[in-house]
């Protein structure tokens, strides 16, 4: 058999791009590791504070970097400005038209005195402690049944959020990408999804953690009340307010009444077993609390923008990397559903406003 019947018959173009493809997948990390380079030699900000486009030889020099680097540093630049990270702006005045580089959104959204900034999402990530996991792959896979250890568990001996306890670097990374993250999601929240809180007084945010998306809910909603639950060591020393909470406690025993219960990026940290547990623990606690009662989840539905390819491909990108991390996974609408149905509640509504995410309400 030839090449050309192994190939199905391809033409050399066609071969040459599916090769092509092949390589931008296997090469991708290369991208995320530049970015992760960037953000620790700190040249967002050193951009943004240039206050116009910055030359090479200007970023050289700010970066204290040797000067036979500087090649080096227009290709880390260059790669990072086709992939749309910054772009090159012309300067004003400049003889010869001089060019410099000059943020996008995207680098906005990693500045470090950006409030919502992914940088710490970004270093956590791409930190090895992250990525050693993923070389148990093929080893777990190849498990039998019945209960077998992480990914996770696989590379660091011990579950993910024991063992992060232990990692102050990462840990302060992963706690840091959660806040900054929270205030992104509470500001599209309160300009997107306002009605969602209409007839509530009281909400508890469940792993609501240091209680920045609590914060945010309660200086938006006067007419609200939140209680922050989590565990013990979690909310030790946090400094609540009249109408904000703080609750030591553990959501699979019990969780305090209120109108509503937010589950936001909870669900998809845990099995299917799991989340009917915390499901019904949610529904007992808003149980009885009147017409408004309701479980708010924010978290991912796969396949809710059929027609946006890149989407769904960061939406599988998260789901394997739940299943890496905590054996858990994202779920598709039929999937929250038959959780929903298995918990014993009566009704969904979702609402697609918070791009890869949406808000669920569930009704018991």
């Amino acid at each position: 058999m030839d090449l050309a019947d192994r190939d199905g018959n391809a033409t050399s173009s066609e071969l040459l791009q599916a090769h092509a493809h092949i390589w931008n997948h296997v090469f991708s990390y290369i991208t995320s590791l530049c970015l992760k380079s960037a953000l620790q030699l700190g040249i967002p900000d050193l951009i943004h504070n240039h206050g116009q486009p910055m030359t090479l030889l200007e970023l050289v020099s700010a970066l204290h970097i040797h000067p036979t680097k500087a090649n080096c540093i227009h290709r880390l630049m260059r790669i990072l400005v086709h992939s749309g990270f910054f772009e090159l702006g012309d300067l004003e005045d400049a003889a010869g038209g001089q060019s410099g580089y000059t943020l996008t959104l995207a680098s906005r959204v990693l500045l470090k005195d950006n409030p919502s900034s992914a940088a710490p999402f970004v270093l956590c990530t791409l930190h090895p402690f992250y990525m050693a996991p993923w070389q148990h792959l093929n080893e777990w896979l190849g498990g039998g049944e019945g209960v077998t250890p992480t990914m996770f568990e696989m590379a660091h001996g011990g579950p993910m959020y024991e063992v992060l306890r232990c990692n102050p670097e990462a840990n302060g990374l992963f706690n840091q990408g959660l806040d900054n993250d929270s205030r992104l999601i509470a500001k599209v929240v309160v300009e997107t999804c306002e009605g969602v809180f209409d007839g509530l007084s009281s909400v508890v945010d469940v792993g609501g953690g240091s209680g920045t998306m609590g914060k945010a809910i309660v200086d938006a909603f006067p007419h609200l009340e939140c209680t922050v639950l989590d565990l013990p060591h979690v909310v030790d020393g946090s400094v609540g307010s009249e109408r904000l909470k703080f609750v030591g406690g553990d959501m699979f025993v019990e969780i305090p009444p209120a109108d509503a219960i937010l589950l936001k990026w909870i669900l998809h940290n845990w099995s299917d077993e799991k989340c009917i547990e915390i499901l019904k623990r949610s529904k007992e606690a808003v149980s009885g609390r009147g017409k408004g009662g309701k479980v708010i989840i924010i978290d991912i539905v796969v396949g809710n923008h059929p027609n946006d390819h890149k989407s769904t491909e960061t939406q599988l990108f998260w789901d394997m990397l739940m299943m890496v991390h905590l054996n858990a996974k994202e779920k598709s609408e039929r999937e929250w559903e038959k959780l929903f149905v298995d918990a014993g509640f009566s009704g969904y509504k979702i609402i697609s406003h918070l791009g890869l995410r949406s808000l669920i309400e569930v009704y018991p």
